[in-house]
């Protein structure tokens, strides 16, 4: 894969002439962690650009990125709350300083990693949006399934409410990872890790009603492996479906700002309401580590404490 994050060369490494500016030093470390990591453009992108933020505001203190103490970066995140900054976005970037000064500490470039001891931002309260059962109710019967590309439609959005599963699982989709007979999908998330998630009796019925025929339609005579295709026979890409759910949403009425992880979060979070215990949900939704799931459990307090209420004789 070519890469062209590297703009370094060995005349602006330490030691060669001339001290390395902090350009160099983020191009180091991100052809560093490309190499250990093999990340995507995208998020050596995000990187570069925490990094380069973080530059900006030491700069106007006269502090060298490098030279950063735990003061400053402590400066730097609460400047940016106090902008507006969301819990989630301050976790992201703090993530990528932490990242970056442990690096330069294995370097030998700095004595003491400044982002140590700083805590996490708590980002439990952060929970994305949530639609009620009436408004997934009315995405849903949003499609027209007279029209083949509906149908697919309507199955997509059935299935991703059934079984959670993120919106890059759903496009890539394979015919072989769906079971019908058991009623089963076999996901391969991230990090290869394999799951099975039950589909409900609804999805399957739409999915079968959808093989058989819309499927079929939509390809004229073209073949696919994946289970919901374009109608140029190839996998829909995450920004058409992400259009596909802005439309469905305004026409069903739904005011919410939505995320491609909406309905994901709807599915979590209705399981939950509806009695679920929150390792079945971790393991449904795929999150290797329960810390992940996390943000559900408030969901999870809630109903706990309105069942006492209800239930227990002092409630």
């Amino acid at each position: 894969m070519a890469h062209n994050f590297s703009h370094t060369d060995a005349a602006s490494r330490p030691g060669a002439g001339h001290p390395e500016g902090p350009k160099e030093t983020i191009d180091r470390f991100l052809d560093a962690i490309w190499m250990e990591r093999g990340l995507s453009e995208n998020t050596l992108g995000a990187y570069r650009a925490d990094l380069l933020a973080l530059t900006q505001r030491l700069s106007e203190r006269s502090v060298e990125l490098v030279a950063a103490k735990k003061s400053d970066v402590l400066d730097y995140i609460s400047w940016r709350v106090e902008g507006g900054a969301k819990p989630r976005s301050t976790a992201r970037q703090l993530s990528s300083f932490r990242r970056f000064y442990r690096y330069l500490l294995r370097e030998g470039t700095i004595s003491e990693d400044p982002t140590a001891h700083i805590a996490m931002p708590k980002i439990g309260r952060a929970l994305p949006q949530s639609l009620t059962e009436e408004e997934v109710d009315a995405l849903l019967g949003a499609p027209n399934v007279s029209e083949p590309l509906g149908h697919r439609d309507r199955a997509m959005l059935e299935l991703l409410y059934a079984t959670g599963v993120r919106v890059s699982e759903l496009i890539n989709l394979k015919l072989s990872q769906m079971n019908l007979n058991q009623g089963v999908l076999r996901i391969v998330g991230k990090g290869d890790r394999e799951r099975l998630i039950p589909l409900g009796d609804e999805a399957q019925d739409w999915l079968r009603e959808f093989i058989d025929g819309p499927r079929v339609e939509i390809l004229l005579e073209r073949q696919s492996e994946y289970l919901f295709p374009t109608r140029r026979g190839d996998r829909m890409t995450r920004q058409a479906f992400w259009h596909i759910i802005k439309r469905y949403a305004k026409k069903a009425g739904v005011g919410k700002k939505l995320s491609p992880h909406t309905v994901r979060h709807a599915f979590a979070t209705h399981l939950l309401n509806n009695g679920a215990d929150l390792r079945v949900v971790q393991l449904l939704l795929g999150h290797s580590d329960v810390s992940t799931t996390q943000i559900y459990t408030h969901v999870a307090r809630e109903r706990m404490k309105d069942l006492h209420a209800r239930h227990h004789p002092r409630g």
